[in-house]
Parts: structure tokens; C-alpha cells; sequence
């Protein structure tokens, strides 16, 4: 197993890392519905996470985005899942909000999930907030750019993702293909032939996820998990190199490496409620960066609330007749 593990890490650490169009987070380990619709229902509870992450603080039009996941299991032979999330970085701002299917397989000794998701993709833009090179903008009667709308404008599509999940009590692996279809988005409006006119079109790219993680017991009370999360656009490759510490199954600590880009550390918080059948989680986070950026921005904070909730199955009653006794 250990094996397996390190060669898939080099593996996926060999590529180079840059953005791409979905948004990201520090606390990945923690939102992995969002990136795999397979995971939904897969702890067998009814779990909800909100994470919000605001990257490059006092940078100009630095990245927002706020998240909210809900997903339930033993449901249909398997678990149904919702995600909406809203991402906005300086004039532009993307919403998705989309439905998430697993059936799931009993597998050796842990699940495969086998996931759909559905939904919509909506991209706006602020065309009031554009500042051309030349300093003008749409707001005050420059910018001529047709690619940038005079007021704003909004267009909306269908989106659908699939993904592969594999669970154990202490491994998971998991992978997964978003925005299958490349919808374009395209908008036109204005007064044809004037600075008025702009033609907005945005090709929404696929996206491949990767992502593995193994729980080792280092003693009675902690429980070390490293993992990893690789995201592509086919075009350019992003790698989150995880660890994260646990203690007693309520304090955790950890720390990423997001490759030339940022190290991410964190902390948090869980508090068993309800005879151990609900769990309230706190976690915090902040990018240290690593690239160029960092000489005009004061890092990325990061936050998340979860809570949980399992539902022990009904035990089955079985009766037998004796035949001493009709």
C-alpha cells in the first residue's frame, strides 16, 4: 500500500502546476463532493460544509468564493449530494449549482461509488468594474473592447460531471471528470457597429481530478492522513500535496504544498455530539505564497464549518417457529 501510494504521488508530481477555471481550496480534504460526485453518501450520514476562501487580501479584484455542500447516504442503493458555490474574481463572477447521484458497490473490504452530477453554470460579467490599459473603462464612455460588455451581461448553461470513488476505513481514491459537455457561454448585445456592441462568448474547459489519501494510527489518540488532490484543465495542472494530523479525533492540524504556488497550513476543531452519532467541525486556513504575487498580496484565509450526522441502521428482527410449540 505504501507503495502504491508514493508511486502515485511522483506520478502526479511530475506535472506543472498553474489555475485553472474551477476554484480551489486549502482544506480540499474536506470538499470532496465538489470535485467527484461519486463521494456523495459514501460516510453513510448526512453531512453539510460551508467553506469560504478569500485569496490575495488587499490585492485588487483578488478572487472570493463561497461554497456550500450537502450529501446523504443510504439513499436508492447509494447517496445523493448538492453543491453550490459561487466564485468572483475582480469583474468576473462564475455560480454553479448542480445534483450529485453515487450508486454505490461493495467492493472488498470498502465502497465504489459510481457518480453523476447535473446541474447549471452561470458566468456574468461587470462591465462597469472593466479598466482598460489605457485607463478608460465602460463606465465612464471608454474601453471599446467587444469582448467586454457595456453594463454587464450573464449567460447560462447545463453542466454535468462523472466520477469513480473508492472508500475503505482508512484509504480513499477517487476519480473524476467535470463540465463533460465544453458548453460555450455566449452573450451579444448593444447597438451593432457602435462602441456599444460587445459579442461575450466563454468556453467553459473540462476538467480531471485526481485524488488519494491513507490514514495511518501513530499510537492510541492520533491518526496521521497524507493525501493528494491534482486538478487539470488539460491545459495546465495544479498539485496539492496534503498532511494532516489528528488527535483524539477532535483536534486537527496539518499543512499542504500547492506546487509553485503556496503553502498552506491549517486548523480545527471537532466536537462529538449526541453520543458520537453527530460532529461539529471548525477548520481554518492560510496560504503562505510562494509566487511573484506575494509582494503585493498578504496571503489567502480560508474557512470552514461542517457538521454531520450518521443514523445507525435498524437492526433486523428475525423469528423462528418451533415446531414443539404449534
Amino acid at each position: 500500500m505504501k507503495k502504491t501510494l508514493t508511486t502515485i504521488a511522483l506520478s502526479i508530481t511530475g506535472l506543472v502546476a498553474f489555475a485553472q477555471q474551477d476554484a480551489q481550496f486549502s482544506m480540499n480534504m474536506f470538499n470532496r463532493l465538489a470535485v467527484n460526485p461519486a463521494y456523495a453518501g459514501t460516510n453513510k450520514a448526512l453531512c453539510a460544509t460551508l467553506l469560504y476562501r478569500q485569496q490575495w487580501t488587499s490585492f485588487p479584484g483578488a478572487p472570493k468564493t463561497g461554497l456550500l455542500s450537502v450529501d446523504f447516504g443510504q439513499v436508492a442503493r447509494g447517496g445523493v449530494g448538492l453543491t453550490v458555490d459561487q466564485d468572483q474574481l475582480g469583474f468576473e463572477k462564475t455560480l454553479k449549482a448542480k445534483l450529485a447521484y453515487s450508486f454505490h458497490l461493495a467492493v472488498g473490504p470498502g465502497i465504489l461509488g459510481i457518480g453523476l452530477d447535473a446541474g447549471m453554470i452561470q458566468k456574468s460579467i461587470d462591465g462597469t468594474k472593466w479598466l482598460a490599459p489605457d485607463g478608460t473603462s465602460t463606465a465612464t464612455g471608454g474601453g471599446t473592447d467587444q469582448a467586454i460588455p457595456w453594463g454587464g451581461a450573464a449567460a447560462t448553461t447545463y453542466d454535468v460531471g462523472f466520477g469513480l470513488y473508492y472508500t475503505t476505513s482508512k484509504l480513499y481514491v477517487g476519480l473524476s471528470s467535470l463540465h463533460l459537455p465544453e458548453q460555450t457561454l455566449t452573450k451579444s448585445g448593444g447597438a451593432a457597429n457602435t462602441p456599444l456592441f460587445y459579442d461575450f462568448d466563454y468556453k467553459v474547459a473540462r476538467h480531471y481530478y485526481v485524488m488519494a489519501g491513507y490514514t495511518f494510527d501513530a499510537g492510541s489518540q492520533f491518526k496521521i492522513t497524507p493525501s493528494v488532490l491534482a486538478k487539470s484543465d488539460a491545459s495546465s495542472t495544479q498539485v496539492d500535496i496534503n498532511i494532516l494530523a489528528k488527535w483524539n479525533n477532535m483536534v486537527f492540524v496539518g499543512a499542504s504544498y500547492r506546487l509553485t504556488d503556496a503553502i498552506p497550513v491549517m486548523a480545527g476543531l471537532e466536537w462529538p455530539m449526541k453520543n458520537q452519532k453527530s460532529t461539529l467541525k471548525f477548520g481554518y486556513s492560510y496560504d503562505v505564497t510562494l509566487s511573484a504575487i506575494k509582494n503585493h498580496s498578504n496571503g489567502t484565509h480560508e474557512i470552514m464549518l461542517g457538521f454531520c450526522q450518521k443514523f445507525a441502521k435498524p437492526e433486523k428482527k428475525q423469528g423462528h417457529m418451533n415446531v414443539r410449540f404449534l
